[in-house]
């Protein structure tokens, strides 16, 4: 099978994926945003050590590198998976919130920032919150502030990708959790719309991490899409 490139949503790294590398059965490789304060920057440095071509998903901001990934290197993205993410470039609404979440970040606050700011809209109130809770301030952390300030203005400044999804022909699945806050329907019913070839599926007991949230129906979809034909 075809090796699969997984990339994390932000301030998470391979952990975010809970059990679903494994049960895939496949060749993984696990890619980090975390060279770079651009997208552009990111998605080349992953494609550096990239295999020569592979099936690629992310989440939520690895589903925004990942679709940088496609407009670089269409040629080696065989087929293209985008969990709880968005296609479009940043709000100015937030934009402005960047700049004070770094600064409070960086002046050793990063903790208050996750807790407070980002956690409250992660999860579905079905889910049983505080072990993935935990576990993504874990992954914050051991990320760091540094890596939390590269990846905001990296998301502050990324581009509209809804032409490079157009472009592109291969399998691909649109997934989202049903209850996902941070990103909502509209952005992957405009996803699946831009490639028509797409299969959309919302996991049900699901927010932003269905990988954790909901393994069992993650899996099943993201299998699906792995084994349909070319």
């Amino acid at each position: 099978m075809m090796p699969l490139l997984l990339i994390p949503g932000m301030m998470c790294d391979a952990r975010m994926w809970g059990d679903l590398p494994a049960e895939l059965g496949c060749d993984i490789h696990h890619a980090l945003p975390v060279v770079g304060e651009t997208v552009q920057d990111m998605a080349a440095a992953i494609l550096l050590n990239a295999p020569p071509r592979f099936a690629l998903a992310g989440l939520s901001m690895g589903g925004i590198i990942a679709m940088e990934i496609l407009r670089q290197a269409p040629e080696r993205v065989a087929r293209l998976a985008l969990l709880d993410t968005n296609p479009r470039a940043e709000t100015p609404d937030a934009q402005a919130r960047r700049a004070p979440q770094i600064a409070r970040a960086l002046s050793g606050k990063l903790d208050a920032v996750i807790r407070d700011e980002m956690k409250p809209n992660y999860l579905a109130e079905s889910a049983n919150p505080q072990p993935i809770l935990d576990l993504c301030m874990d992954m914050a952390l051991s990320l760091g502030p540094q890596v939390f300030a590269r990846q905001s203005l990296a998301l502050r400044d990324r581009p509209d990708q809804c032409a490079t999804l157009a472009a592109f022909k291969g399998p691909a699945l649109v997934l989202m959790g049903i209850a996902d806050r941070l990103c909502p329907r509209d952005r992957h019913e405009q996803m699946q719309a831009l490639m028509p070839q797409s299969r959309f599926v919302i996991i049900p007991e699901a927010g932003h991490l269905p990988p954790l949230e909901n393994p069992a129906a993650t899996l099943t979809a993201l299998s699906d899409w792995l084994h349909q034909p070319q």
